[in-house]
């Protein structure tokens, strides 16, 4: 089984979620306390905390309590490792269909 870093993993599994995506694009907007968060998106408090946690836990949200309210807003991670796993990956599937193509074409001219 391939071994991936855990934090490419949290990232990957934090990012697969559409609200957690959500969350990430309207905290690119401006920070925003949990209780705006959980509004925007209807969902409830506990809700919203475990989403906010999990990307939290990828580093892709900071929070800070600030008397009763907990605010959010980006994280410091930037996605490096993710983007170079995803063009590999891309490179890999592009070599793969252009080696078909290859192929496909030399069958062609066989005929």
């Amino acid at each position: 089984m391939v071994q991936y870093p855990p934090k490419l993993d949290a990232a990957f599994g934090a990012l697969a979620d559409p609200t957690r995506r959500g969350i990430l694009e309207r905290l690119g907007k401006s920070e925003a306390a949990i209780s705006e968060l959980a509004e925007r998106f209807d969902i409830t408090l506990t809700g919203i905390k475990k989403h906010v946690a999990v990307l939290e836990a990828a580093g892709l949200v900071t929070t800070e309590k600030i008397g009763r309210v907990r605010r959010c807003r980006l994280g410091p991670r930037r996605l490096d490792d993710e983007t170079a796993w995803i063009a590999e990956y891309r490179r890999t599937l592009e070599s793969r269909l252009d080696r078909l193509g290859e192929f496909l074409e030399r069958t062609r001219e066989k005929r």
